[in-house]
C-alpha cells in the first residue's frame, strides 16, 4: 500500500511540474527570474506552513530526539539544491527556448544513478540503466531538440540538472531518517524564497505592480508546484529510491507536452508521440522488472517450502 501511495504521489507531483513549465515561462513577462522565484516559493511556504503546524508539530520532540543536527544539515542542502536548480532553470529560460530547457533538464535522470553509484557505492537493479537511455531518447524526440540550436542558456539548464539530481538524492536521504514531509517541504521553500530575494534585491527590481500582473502564474507555480508538488515528491521518495524516482520524474516532459497541446493548441507530431512512448517505457521498465525479480524469489521460496 505504501509503495502504491508513493507511486501515485510521484505521478501527481510530476504532472503538476509538467503543467507548471508554461507558468514559469509566461510568468516572467514583467518580472525577473529571481523575483518570480522568491514570490513563488514564499507563496508555497505560506501554503504548506499551516499544515506542517497542524499535523507535524506534535512529532518534533520524538523526531528530533536522536539527531537534530543531521536534519538541519540535510534540510539546508535540499533547500540550496532546489534554489540552484530552479534559479538556473528560470534564468536559462531568458536565454533559450522551452524545448532546449526541457531536454537538458532531463539529464538529471542519468546524473542521479551515476552520483549514487560512485559516491554512495550503492548497488541498483540493472533495469535502471536501459530505463535512463529510453528516457533520454524520449526527451530528445519529445522536445524536437534535433531541430534546435544550442544556446548559452542550455549550459545553465545542464548545470541546473546537476542540482536537481542532488535535490532528489538529499531528499531520499532525509526521508529515510525523518517522517516530516510537510516540515521539510516548508523549510526548503523558505530557503529558496530567501536566497532568491537576496539575489533579486541586488540584480532586479521588486515592483508590486509588475508582480501582480503575473499573479496567476505565481499562484499556480507557488501553491501547486513550489508548495504541494515538492511535498508530494517527499512522500513519493519514502518508498522509492532516488534512481527510480528520477526516472518517474522524467514524465514531467510528457505532461508538459500534453499541457502545451491542450492549453496552447501546440501540434503533436510523430516524434513527440514517440518521445512520450519511450519515456513511458523507461518508467515502466524501471518499476516492473525489479518486481518480477522479487516475484520469482517468492515463488522459488514457496516451492522449497
Amino acid at each position: 500500500m505504501t509503495k502504491t501511495v508513493s507511486l501515485l504521489s510521484a505521478l501527481l507531483c510530476t504532472f503538476i511540474w509538467g503543467t507548471t513549465f508554461i507558468a514559469q515561462d509566461t510568468g516572467m513577462d514583467d518580472i525577473g527570474p529571481f523575483t518570480f522565484n522568491s514570490v513563488r516559493f514564499f507563496v508555497g511556504f505560506l501554503a504548506i506552513l499551516p499544515l506542517a503546524f497542524l499535523f507535524e508539530v506534535s512529532k518534533y520532540k520524538s523526531e528530533f530526539k536522536i539527531d537534530l543536527k543531521t536534519f538541519a544539515v540535510l534540510s539546508i542542502l535540499i533547500g540550496i539544491s532546489l534554489f540552484l536548480g530552479s534559479a538556473l532553470q528560470q534564468v536559462a529560460l531568458l536565454h533559450t527556448d522551452v524545448a532546449n530547457a526541457a531536454f537538458f533538464t532531463i539529464f538529471y535522470v542519468p546524473m542521479v544513478p551515476i552520483i549514487v553509484f560512485f559516491f554512495k557505492k550503492k548497488s541498483m537493479h540493472w533495469s535502471i540503466w536501459p530505463s535512463v537511455v529510453l528516457c533520454l531518447i524520449g526527451g530528445y524526440l519529445l522536445t524536437n531538440f534535433y531541430d534546435t540550436t544550442v544556446r548559452l542558456g542550455d549550459g545553465l539548464v545542464l548545470l541546473g540538472a546537476l542540482f536537481w539530481s542532488t535535490h532528489i538524492i538529499f531528499t531520499g536521504m532525509i526521508v529515510t531518517k525523518y517522517n516530516l514531509p510537510l516540515t521539510i517541504g516548508a523549510l526548503q521553500t523558505l530557503i529558496v524564497a530567501i536566497l532568491s530575494f537576496i539575489i533579486g534585491s541586488i540584480y532586479e527590481e521588486f515592483i508590486l505592480r509588475n508582480i501582480l500582473k503575473e499573479i496567476d502564474s505565481i499562484l499556480y507555480a507557488g501553491i501547486l508546484s513550489g508548495g504541494f508538488a515538492f511535498v508530494l515528491q517527499i512522500y513519493a521518495q519514502r518508498s522509492i529510491s532516488p534512481a527510480p524516482a528520477a526516472i518517474i520524474f522524467s514524465l514531467e516532459g510528457v505532461f508538459a507536452t500534453v499541457a502545451a497541446w491542450f492549453l496552447l493548441n501546440q501540434i503533436l507530431d510523430i516524434n513527440n508521440i514517440l518521445g512520450c512512448i519511450f519515456i513511458l517505457c523507461g518508467v515502466l521498465l524501471s518499476q516492473l522488472l525489479p518486481l518480477s525479480k522479487k516475484k520469482s524469489k517468492y515463488i522459488s521460496l514457496k516451492t522449497k517450502l
